[in-house]
């Protein structure tokens, strides 16, 4: 469980500078420094979309949120 931590303007100003020189633009970045990696959340997960339509069901949104993940990992890996 992440617990949201409340920064500065300047120092949010800043970060939003380095990104965009990476091209990033998202909203939601997830830093890890020990991987010197960054991960960009979407501001709605794919299981979340489907499952809001009624394509999937709980557990298989579930199911499908494991996988991106997955793949997400072995892509920064």
């Amino acid at each position: 469980m992440s617990l949201p931590k409340k920064m500065d303007q300047q120092t949010a100003k800043e970060l939003r500078s380095i990104l965009q020189k990476m091209n990033i633009t998202h909203s939601k970045v997830k830093i890890n420094l020990d991987n010197d990696t960054i991960e960009v959340e979407d501001d709605y997960s794919i299981d979340d979309i489907l499952e809001s339509a009624g394509v999937l069901t709980p557990e298989q949104a579930k199911q499908l949120a494991n996988e991106v993940k997955k793949m997400r990992e072995e892509e920064w890996n």
